[in-house]
């Protein structure tokens, strides 16, 4: 996917409503339901496994809630397998870094192959989250980033998703700068919605799932 960054200094909220990609809109829902329930069999039968080995290796909850903010800055509880230990947010919201000794050794595999993510397709049956869009991100961090980042609220348009373009792009983000990078893409996207688009990201998808591209 050839990818043309748009400058977010230039960016406006009429610039992306008015464009053709927000009449995909619907369709994508529709298609994200279809999905889901095309893919319950093979969801059901890799949580059933993935919860088993959480819960043989550590204390704690197999699946882990965490406020995210959505779609118009709405805040909802996005749901994941715990892949850290149960005290990883005893000193507050951080971002993951490399070889964090936070995460466990099942949580290290799972967060490679993003297996630690499939929860989530619960928060896309209750309309929270798509497949494909921005990720949604703390909401510490986005008061923060609200605050420091130009047009940084504009990624909120639309429902954010359990992967999206800068996943497959870029990796996984841990400063301000990178996240400057992360919103050029999301915005990107936003502008450039399309069946074929989200097919693309598909794609590029599973070659993150497959080599563990930008995981920590």
């Amino acid at each position: 996917m050839s990818v043309n960054i748009p400058d977010i200094n230039e960016s406006s909220t009429n610039a992306f409503t008015n464009s053709e990609s927000f009449k995909y809109l619907s369709t994508k829902r529709a298609i994200d339901l279809i999905a889901v329930a095309l893919a319950l069999p093979l969801v059901l039968a890799i949580g059933i496994i993935t919860a088993v080995v959480i819960k043989l290796e550590s204390r704690g909850a197999v699946f882990f809630w965490q406020k995210r903010v959505g779609m118009n800055g709405k805040v909802f509880n996005m749901l994941k397998f715990r892949s850290m230990t149960s005290d990883s947010e005893k000193d507050g919201s951080q971002f993951a870094q490399s070889n964090d000794m936070r995460v466990t050794r099942v949580g290290k595999f799972i967060r490679k192959f993003r297996v630690d993510e499939i929860p989530q397709l619960w928060n896309v049956v209750r309309g929270e989250m798509s497949i494909i869009g921005p990720r949604p991100e703390q909401e510490s961090f986005v008061n923060e980033f609200n605050k420091t980042i130009p047009n940084y609220a504009l990624r909120h348009m639309v429902m954010p998703g359990i992967t999206g373009l800068a996943q497959t792009e870029q990796g996984y983000v841990a400063d301000a700068e990178a996240t400057i990078t992360k919103l050029e893409y999301d915005l990107y996207y936003i502008k450039n919605m399309s069946l074929l688009t989200d097919a693309q990201i598909t794609l590029k998808t599973i070659y993150t799932i497959l080599t563990g591209f930008g995981a920590r």
